[in-house]
């Protein structure tokens, strides 16, 4: 991949999009009898900050809480619990009239480029709905205004009669993006925007949103399986695992060496991914163990223990909460001890002698 320069991300400004402590639960009933069986916890208790420039990766296996979270993080699907801040605005105290004037400033790029276009409405309609449910754009203006969309995402002013069928998947991809940009917002929520596309597309649509980020200005929450693409568009990385985030840390902190067990196993899984690291637990990296635990009926303490191969008798018992075990590192094991330097050695308590070599 071709790669465009990274934005920089602008430390000691105020969040863009702050999520405190948000839960998305999903009752489960007997079909017959209606009764209430358990409750899907998809999103259990996330909280993290996207400042200007930044993309944060979402990654986890299928039935982490990725997916749920981005749909959460829009209110597309309202929380159960928790708050989410827009430029220090609270999105879940809204009513529906100024959530949805709100809408503009935040978007979403969908995982599948046919389910997210209505195959009976033209480009045309597609791009230039959001246009004119805002009342920003009529009759001549709205066309030159999608065309100039289509244009900017790779496509051809001439595509704006085509109906999304007259398109191959990476085509009708760009169409969702440039609907999703059509308001001009600062967020993006793109979810597994790729995972539907030939390699050879990915590349192309990857690039297309990194250049789209240079231009516009936007910041992105990138939702993705694929590790190389989390690699590739994001500048912060945080981890789900049974709805929770286990760890979230600088890009290239988290390559070069991932901190908690399950990082650990999804990079080892990952063959197209090298990681280099000093750590002296190197050797404790194989593949999770078993498969992922139903949300319905998540182990005691820390959920990933069942998959571990260094749980002890304490992570059955508690469960560990998201700590700052390294600046900039946050991780939620009771196997990582706070204070690790970025070759995973620990770091001195302020108040501890110095010692040099002679």
């Amino acid at each position: 991949m071709a790669r465009a320069a990274r934005p920089e991300v602008v430390s000691g400004e105020r969040p863009l999009l702050r999520v405190e402590d948000l839960h998305i639960h999903f009752p489960v009933r007997d079909r017959v009898r209606r009764r209430l069986l358990g409750t899907v916890k998809a999103v259990d208790g996330v909280s993290f900050e996207l400042r200007k420039g930044e993309t944060l990766g979402v990654v986890g296996e299928t039935g982490s809480g990725k997916s749920t979270l981005a749909r959460g993080i829009l209110l597309l699907r309202r929380p159960t619990a928790g708050r989410v801040f827009f430029d220090d605005q609270d999105l879940t105290a809204m009513d529906a009239e100024t959530l949805r004037q709100s809408r503009r400033q935040f978007q979403m790029v969908f995982q599948d480029p046919w389910g997210s276009l209505d195959p009976r409405m033209s480009v045309t309609d597609i791009v230039g709905e959001p246009l004119q449910a805002h009342g920003l754009a009529r009759g001549e203006d709205l066309r030159r205004q999608v065309e100039d969309l289509l244009t900017m995402c790779g496509l051809s002013a001439r595509d704006a009669t085509k109906f999304p069928h007259e398109f191959s998947g990476g085509q009708r991809q760009r169409v969702g993006i440039a609907r999703a940009l059509a308001l001009r917002p600062k967020l993006v929520v793109a979810d597994e925007p790729v995972s539907a596309l030939d390699v050879s597309i990915q590349a192309q649509i990857l690039n297309l949103l990194r250049d789209l980020q240079g231009e516009l200005a936007l910041q992105y929450v990138f939702i993705s399986h694929d590790l190389r693409v989390v690699r590739y568009v994001s500048n912060t990385v945080a981890v789900m695992y049974l709805g929770k985030i286990v760890e979230r840390s600088e890009r290239h902190s988290f390559f070069s060496l991932p901190l908690h067990p399950y990082s650990k196993a999804l990079l080892s899984a990952s063959l197209d991914v090298e990681v280099t690291t000093a750590s002296p637990d190197a050797a404790l990296r194989p593949a999770a163990r078993g498969d992922l635990p139903s949300p319905l009926n998540p182990p005691s303490g820390c959920r990933f223990r069942t998959r571990c191969p260094i749980a002890i008798d304490l992570c059955a018992q508690a469960e560990p909460p998201l700590e700052e075990k390294a600046p900039g590192r946050w991780v939620a094991c009771h196997r990582v001890p706070v204070g690790v330097d970025a070759a995973g050695a620990p770091i001195p308590a302020p108040d501890a002698p110095v010692t040099t070599s002679p």
